[in-house]
């Protein structure tokens, strides 16, 4: 599926890559620093965010990655099949609030909606014991890198050059070169179009994470959100039309995904969000995702939640993807500067980081 022209002669496909490549930088711009992972000297938290705005340019109130989104509200509705691997009640036969954000990857919250082809779908469930399961998935089934490290390099890939305002061909080549791993997202890439509809969109969670019994053993999972509907058609030709089609959509019935959890098998990856699992690993149905009602970012109930996909209820932890730990990070960081510009510019549209979601 690796194209070996693209690592070395950035052009048609390159130039595909360069700007899938820099929206997915912004969409998942987060997981690039956690302490002690990248030399201070080199990044911080403040300092990742000044790049991200001068990318996007400045924006005070909106969040760095994803700016342009819509809130969503409706409810999960279990169905009890995932009860033999998780304690999370989330998965019990049953209804759970869900409180929910749409958006396309970047940081500036006027981009043109067919400017990527890259939609994210960020969840809060508020459990009945007063928990919540977090999380943040994208419409893209891999992740161009492994580790904060590499995702640093492949900002650095990506950065325009100020006299082309394009990333330069032979830093984007010698970092093709140099991670291998890419090969599965660029494959994606070249054939990724932007759809025309949240709605109709597929969302994975991307980084695996464990699911806890009742007798504590755990099981490595990834899930993803399968779409009932299917007809997306073309993406329309004007700059915002996604918000307008979840608008109509909504209005006439609820939208509804399953929510599929896939189990690893000993030796599948868990650390790696680059890697997928063979197709043959079990699957499991553990309920429908639906969505009632959309409103607007600035005022919905979503605009001061940091969907930080680390914040889990009991029967669900984390795994040892290092990219879990950097999201986090660098999400409370974001959503900090968010919060203290929102007191420094009374009335400035607000909404709190929800990274890749990602990206998500």
């Amino acid at each position: 599926m690796h194209d070996p022209d693209t690592s070395s002669r950035p052009s048609g496909n390159g130039a595909r890559w360069a700007l899938i490549g820099t929206a997915v930088a912004v969409a998942a711009g987060a997981y690039a620093y956690v302490g002690g992972w990248l030399s201070p000297q080199r990044l911080t938290p403040d300092r990742l965010v000044d790049d991200f705005q001068q990318a996007a340019g400045d924006h005070p109130g909106f969040r760095r990655n994803h700016a342009k989104g819509v809130c969503v509200t409706g409810y999960f509705e279990g169905n009890g099949n995932a009860t033999a691997f998780s304690t999370a009640p989330v998965f019990a036969a049953g209804r759970t609030p869900v409180v929910g954000r749409f958006a396309i990857p970047g940081g500036n919250p006027y981009a043109p909606d067919s400017s990527v082809p890259i939609r994210s779908m960020a969840l809060r469930f508020s459990l009945a014991n007063g928990q919540q399961w977090r999380t943040g998935m994208n419409s893209m089934p891999v992740f161009p890198v492994a580790t904060p490290q590499a995702f640093q390099a492949q900002m650095d890939a990506n950065r325009k050059d100020p006299e082309t305002g394009k990333p330069d061909p032979a830093k984007l080549a010698a970092f093709f070169a140099a991670h291998p791993e890419t090969a599965a997202f660029r494959a994606w890439a070249k054939t990724a179009r932007p759809s025309a509809s949240f709605v109709t969109e597929r969302y994975y969670g991307l980084n695996a994470f464990h699911f806890i019994d009742a007798d504590g053993a755990r099981h490595a999972v990834r899930w993803r959100m399968v779409p009932e509907a299917s007809d997306a058609g073309a993406a329309p030709a004007n700059d915002n039309y996604l918000i307008g089609d979840l608008h109509r959509r909504l209005a006439q019935a609820p939208a509804r995904w399953r929510l599929l959890v896939t189990l690893a098998d000993p030796g599948d990856p868990t650390d790696d969000a680059t890697r997928t699992w063979p197709a043959n690993r079990r699957t499991i149905d553990a309920g429908v995702l639906v969505l009632e009602h959309e409103q607007p970012q600035d005022s919905g109930p979503c605009r001061d939640v940091n969907f930080d996909p680390t914040v889990l209820p009991a029967g669900i932890a984390i795994s040892d993807d290092p990219l879990l730990a950097a999201r986090s990070a660098v999400y409370a960081d974001s959503h900090l500067r968010r919060t203290r510009e929102e007191a420094r510019v009374p009335g400035a549209a607000s909404t709190a980081d929800a990274g890749m979601e990602s990206a998500r």
